[in-house]
């Protein structure tokens, strides 16, 4: 078979071109109101609320009602001699209270009185929020997770408040509460930075050592004195424009299947190498300053020569770039690993390995098995279903794979099928052992099908050769109570039947 090589890429083509700025329904915008003239008007425990929003940020609020329309709560907020934040107006808010205001918030009785209030602000030039008449409003305050000076703000455009408070929920057990301490320790130490260390590389480098700390305990004296530390030795390091390089696996192609320490090393890229399995959606989670180059490699199909990936990677690492080389599955995994680890070895650029979901773990899962149940398998086998050539490896020893009481997953099998099932039968395994093929696995347009060895080529016929294809072997594969469960759940993409 005649492959078609191609150079790496430096302009993604377009279908795959990440967009800078997905679509935004509103602007996220944190505003600076220390010192500032708030106003709200109406008593209401909501007005309350934001009220107090106001106050923590800083905000001198101003509050227009008459005294005997204030709730319980305003009244022991301005009667509170430690509270300073508030001033109030007995009266009913006018025209003539927007001077000098920076927002403006009121909850009104009625359409008509939002729509005069809103007016009036705007006419001042005052930002306003009517709550919960989004029609009259120029802001709306979200959700809120509060790791001051970390604050997230949520908002899903008032289509769904219950789920920004899930959303919060969530993010609330993602972020540690000692998250505020290391932000406050990071404002602290920016101006020794700043004077220290050059903005560039030195600084990431830094920023980066400080964040893999700040979600862990509490900072101590001693990770304020380890800080200093290494403030010194990257302003120190000579070698410090040295580029590394690290292999990420990305997994089968779902973004929720990557290890955070993944997520990490897109963050905190220069470059990124990826290749034509890798999805859309992990590229998303990438740095977005980052450069992104396509090495695409694809059985059969036109790819880059991995001689031409190598020397890239050699190349862009010694002229200070972090490199991350990102492949689908697992790095190790017949990724032709080997080959890069050792040039950038003898290069002597620094290399690291972070492990992805390989096909065939992603498989077991997708189809609610045990690649290792008891009853059916002593061991698991990953074996490459083509030779350099294209054509089915010879040098396997298929005796031993032909092993009943193995579970074999052959990756890049698409095409060898067929003669996968020949080989495994003439060596002595039964035709009726059961099978599965998975293709495009954890996508949407995932399709799992449960078969018999004997049937093997003509299930991948029927599915195609349009997307990758890995092929499970064994009595692991026979367990299909859980198979039929996920038939019956409808809101799985995945097409999953029976051959």
């Amino acid at each position: 078979m005649h492959i078609v090589s191609r150079q790496p890429s430096e302009r993604t083509p377009v279908a795959r071109a990440p967009a800078r700025m997905a679509p935004l329904a509103v602007l996220p915008i944190f505003l600076a109101l220390r010192g500032k003239r708030a106003i709200v008007a109406g008593g209401t425990e909501a007005a309350a609320w934001k009220a107090e929003l106001l106050a923590a940020a800083g905000a001198c609020v101003h509050v227009y009602a008459r005294h005997g329309d204030l709730a319980r709560v305003f009244v022991e907020r301005l009667e509170d001699p430690d509270c300073h934040s508030y001033v109030h107006h007995d009266r009913p808010w006018g025209a003539d209270i927007f001077a000098d205001g920076a927002i403006a918030v009121i909850d009104a009785a009625s359409d008509a009185e939002a729509e005069a209030f809103s007016r009036a602000a705007r006419a001042a030039g005052v930002p306003v929020n009517v709550i919960d008449r989004p029609a009259f409003c120029q802001f709306s305050f979200g959700t809120i997770v509060n790791r001051s000076p970390v604050v997230v703000g949520i908002s899903t455009d008032g289509a769904a408040p219950v789920l920004g408070q899930a959303l919060r929920r969530k993010i609330e057990t993602l972020l540690p509460a000692s998250l505020a301490d290391w932000a406050a320790l990071a404002q602290a130490m920016r101006a020794t930075i700043a004077e220290r260390l050059r903005p560039g590389r030195g600084r990431r480098d830094f920023w980066e050592r400080f964040s893999d700390r700040a979600f862990g305990p509490a900072p101590r004296a001693e990770d304020a004195q380890d800080l200093v530390a290494a403030i010194d030795q990257i302003a120190a390091n000579a070698d410090i424009g040295r580029g590394r390089v690290t292999l990420v696996g990305a997994g089968p192609g779902d973004p929720e299947l990557l290890t955070l320490k993944a997520v990490r090393a897109l963050q905190g890229a220069d470059v990124i190498l990826f290749d034509d399995l890798v999805s859309d959606e992990v590229l998303e989670l990438a740095r977005r300053e980052a450069k992104r180059i396509l090495v695409g490699k694809r059985g059969g199909r036109e790819s880059c020569r991995q001689d031409d990936i190598n020397d890239l990677m050699v190349r862009l690492a010694g002229a200070g770039r972090r490199v991350v080389r990102l492949k689908s599955g697992d790095p190790t995994l017949f990724g032709r690993a080997g080959e890069e680890i050792a040039q950038l070895q003898a290069a002597g650029i620094p290399v690291d390995i972070v492990p992805g979901i390989t096909a065939g773990i992603a498989m077991a899962a997708a189809l609610g098995i045990s690649l290792t149940h008891r009853d059916h398998a002593k061991s698991v086998r990953f074996v490459t279903g083509h030779s350099r050539r294209g054509g089915l490896p010879e040098d396997v020893d298929w005796r031993a794979i032909a092993d009943p009481s193995a579970t074999t997953i052959f990756y890049m099998s698409g095409r060898t099928a067929g003669a996968i099932a020949d080989r495994l039968v003439a060596h002595g395994l039964s035709a009726d052992t059961p099978a599965a093929v998975a293709s495009a696995l954890s996508r949407p347009e995932q399709t799992l099908v449960s078969t018999r060895l004997k049937d093997l080529a003509a299930v991948v016929a029927s599915i195609g050769l349009s997307q990758p294809v890995a092929i499970g072997i064994g009595q692991a594969f026979g367990a299909t109570g859980a198979l039929t469960r996920n038939q019956e759940q409808p809101s799985q993409t995945a097409a999953v039947r029976r051959a």
